[in-house]
């Protein structure tokens, strides 16, 4: 007598699910080790610039293998360049966004440049990776110093949006010369860092505020 085969039981959908399951940890595991390490590489490069970050150095920050860092990131480049991702996201978080739901014009450029003065307080005592890198890649061509070059651009290309708006709602003189204002901005913002941080000038603060009040007297609507 012939035997009858019987059919294997249809996998059911929970069974497929099951079996998906663990690669989905995984991945959301590796995902939160690369976030690990690009946290302490962040902390990392404020101190001893992006010139400094090592896939040695970071192993041993977050007690990994050299391998194993260097699987999140296939060089030291891709590291120094997600630092610099994470570093402009945070930036765009703390500065930027929260700026939006000010009023168009110059109240929203106020709110722009009062964030940038909280953000710059704190990289007083911590570094800025825009400012040490541009020292440090200025004249070094390559997808590094693009990628400080583009986070910098479009945030100064922000501000500048800024500030046209700000004489299109009339809140700017006839004559305001728009690339003139954002540049000098950006001006008392690189020479707080390097008075109060290089120097360790006290009163650096309130002058960069002196001088914001100066320029927006200056660029004002009621401005002669």
């Amino acid at each position: 007598m012939s035997s009858v085969s019987v059919p294997s039981k249809p996998r059911s959908v929970s069974d497929a699910t099951a079996k998906r399951a663990p690669s989905k940890r995984a991945m959301q595991k590796g995902q939160q080790t690369k976030a690990a390490i690009v946290e302490a590489a962040l902390g990392l490069s404020t101190q001893i610039g992006l010139e400094g970050l090592s896939i040695g150095v970071l192993a041993e920050v977050t007690q990994m293998s050299k391998s194993g860092v260097f699987a999140h990131f296939g060089s030291r480049e891709e590291l120094q360049i997600s630092v610099i991702r994470e570093y402009f996201g945070r930036f765009e978080q703390e500065v930027f966004y929260p700026a939006l739901h000010a009023e168009r014009g110059l109240p929203r450029v106020e709110a722009l440049f009062h964030n940038w003065m909280k953000r710059v307080a704190v990289e007083i005592q911590s570094g800025c990776i825009f400012i040490s890198g541009a020292v440090e890649f200025d004249d070094r061509p390559g997808p590094v110093r693009d990628a400080l070059a583009t986070s910098v651009q479009t945030w100064l290309s922000a501000l500048y949006r800024a500030v046209v708006l700000a004489k299109q709602c009339g809140h700017l003189h006839a004559n305001a010369d728009e690339h003139q204002m954002a540049f000098e901005i950006h001006g008392l913002i690189l020479a707080l860092h390097y008075e109060a941080r290089f120097l360790k000038n006290p009163g650096s603060i309130e002058r960069a505020n002196q001088g914001f009040a100066n320029i927006l007297a200056r660029y004002g609507a009621s401005a002669v």
